[in-house]
């Protein structure tokens, strides 16, 4: 009974994708035009041969070790600086006040918008320019992280995490911190043991969104002047190329990435927010 159920998981599972599959096979025959609709095998051979060059850019492989380098440069620097600062809002109601409406003023800009603006502050600087490594392994690194592209993602990482951070700790009962006070807790028990514990399915759930606007934001960040590698970049190149399977096989690779991303959180959630399900 057990592996019929599994059967079962897995064919509903794969249902979609393989009817999705068999859909672009059929339009690809009718089409039959490969600058407008690659073949699937066409795009499935660029992933059988990862680590091959494509169009003198460098492999797909190559490329989204760059491009998902970058993404979490910006993403974790937004989780370093929004998780604190929402657990202060949230907490802090004279921090709130003092900090929401001006930090509302930046939330509706998308993050393209700072592209401009981002290019005037940093050109084409980059953390080997601002730890003045010039060459080496080091270099090739430190010199693919460029500073516009690191704030743009960034920019779209912040807000997500800060709204859920705020509303997480917002929505913690006042009853359970009053309960705690009661019964001699310090401020430092009550953060530790029920206001960050109970924020955190908020928080996490925060992190996961942020994390999928920041793959989206990626396309954009690589776009800008500087930029000569990551899956962004070999996305738009091959599109002035005509290669329309390389755009795909890009395409895909970031929402592979995305979702093995968003799956660890998932993960997290199934094994530490169980009880969340509880209290529903």
């Amino acid at each position: 009974m057990e592996f019929r159920t599994v059967l079962v998981r897995i064919g509903a599972y794969l249902l979609v994708p393989v009817l999705f599959l068999v859909l672009w096979g059929v339009i690809d025959r009718q089409l039959n035009n490969e600058v407008i609709l690659p073949g699937v095998g066409q795009v499935a051979a660029l992933f059988l041969q990862p680590t091959e060059s494509l169009i003198a850019m460098g492999s797909l492989a190559t490329n989204v070790a760059i491009s998902l380098v970058r993404v979490l440069a910006g993403y974790l620097l937004a989780v370093c600086l929004a998780i604190p600062l929402g657990i202060l809002m949230g907490y802090y109601g004279t921090a709130h006040r003092l900090l929401n409406g001006f930090l509302a003023l930046f939330r509706p800009i998308p993050p393209l918008a700072w592209v401009p603006l981002v290019l005037a502050w940093f050109g084409v600087a980059s953390l080997a320019s601002i730890f003045g490594v010039e060459e080496g392994t080091a270099y090739l690194y430190l010199n693919n992280l460029k500073l516009s592209m690191v704030f743009i993602i960034f920019i779209g990482a912040f807000y997500p995490v800060l709204t859920s951070a705020i509303h997480g700790v917002m929505g913690v009962r006042s009853t359970l911190l009053d309960s705690a006070r009661v019964l001699g807790a310090g401020e430092w028990d009550i953060f530790r043991k029920i206001l960050l514990p109970a924020a955190s399915p908020s928080i996490v759930n925060g992190m996961r969104i942020g994390l999928g606007v920041a793959w989206m934001c990626l396309v954009s960040a690589e776009m800008l002047p500087g930029s000569i590698s990551g899956v962004g970049y070999l996305i738009t190149h091959a599109y002035t190329l005509a290669r329309t399977d390389i755009v795909i096989a890009g395409m895909i690779s970031i929402g592979i990435v995305g979702a093995v991303l968003d799956l660890f959180f998932r993960l997290i959630e199934d094994r530490k927010f169980v009880w969340t399900r509880l209290t529903r």
